[in-house]
């Protein structure tokens, strides 16, 4: 393969979209340090020791966000870098910046620190759909898109800790990359559901078995679409390789609201009996169908919602979380 050999790191390797990313780089030839918190925790190394390839092309490291030499040693030899650890609370955060901010922030320049000491190629920025939206003066005639940004103060004002975090974030890996010179590109992906190789759910599968289980909440300040597991670990792929992308990278399958979500998954799994929920749940998002065109240009077909709902139940029924 044309990549056989190339040494990159993946951070938060063990997560929902870091397992996905490992085994698909694994599967494309490169040889990965994994970064993970914890390496006397199975259920953040069993899984990914498992993935094919893992045996010879698969490094294993512990990584502490706020502290550097760890991430330099994960980095260290590496042409490439794909920054996914970000810590994601949806729920009651006590302590914002201590559970929230710092590592979000600081971890991100400390990894950009680190991949420019290297002489690092590209680094791949894993941001979210969270430092798009919500803004509330987001025109309600144009279709999201990567020119929007989060609210910062009404995050402030709602406590939405999470959002802000991956603002924060991003803006300052923006603000590095134009400082020090560094390539940069960045990822913004929607919900991101499928099936899990991650022993542990990520927030946006918690949301959707809350659903299932009769969850109301209609996450106004969550949701703008929903994308495949398999996707997100394609579009860093996509971004990493093809030299010409740059910028932000809005990553889902269509701008929709979460009662269209709910509204699919009543359709296809009646057993469940749904809470009736309304479709337009968030007042003034525009749908749209090519919403991520940067990556609809660079060939990503995306895996439509109905795909995405049907894989995520499966995988939640096969690994015990659904009954």
């Amino acid at each position: 393969m044309a990549n056989k050999g190339e040494l990159v790191c993946v951070t938060g390797a063990s997560g929902c979209i870091g397992s996905w990313l490992v085994s698909l780089l694994l599967h494309r030839g490169y040889s990965i340090n994994a970064a993970v918190k914890d390496l006397n925790d199975e259920t953040e190394t069993k899984h990914l020791q498992a993935l094919e390839g893992a045996q010879t092309r698969l490094r294993l490291f512990q990584l502490d966000l706020l502290d550097y030499s760890s991430i330099a040693a994960a980095v260290h030899g590496c042409s490439g870098v794909f920054h996914l650890a970000s810590p994601c609370i949806v729920d009651e955060v006590h302590e914002p910046e201590k559970e929230l901010l710092d590592p979000a922030v600081k971890g991100t320049i400390n990894v950009l620190t680190a991949a420019k000491e290297a002489g690092v190629g590209r680094v791949v920025v894993t941001s979210s759909i969270s430092s798009i939206a919500p803004n509330p003066n987001w025109p309600s005639d144009v279709a999201m898109n990567e020119d929007g940004w989060t609210d910062l103060d009404y995050c402030k004002q709602k406590k939405l800790w999470y959002p802000m975090s991956k603002t924060l974030a991003e803006k300052a890996a923006w603000e590095f990359a134009k400082e020090k010179g560094l390539d940069v590109v960045v990822v913004n992906p929607g919900t991101v559901m499928g099936p899990i190789i991650s022993p542990k759910l990520n927030a946006s599968m918690i949301m959707l078995l809350r659903l299932l289980q009769g969850c109301t909440e209609t996450y106004l300040d969550f949701f703008i679409g929903s994308v495949h597991f398999k996707d997100v670990a394609l579009a860093h792929i996509l971004v990493y390789e093809n030299k010409s992308a740059s910028g932000r990278h809005l990553c889902l399958e269509a701008l929709s609201h979460y009662g269209d979500l709910a509204a699919k998954v009543a359709e296809l799994y009646p057993e469940f009996k749904l809470p009736s929920l309304p479709r337009d749940t968030q007042p003034g998002l525009l749908r749209a169908n090519n919403a991520a065109k940067k990556l609809i240009d660079m060939g990503l077909q995306f895996i439509p919602m109905e795909q995405i709902i049907k894989d995520s139940v499966e995988s939640l029924k096969s690994k015990g979380f659904l009954t």
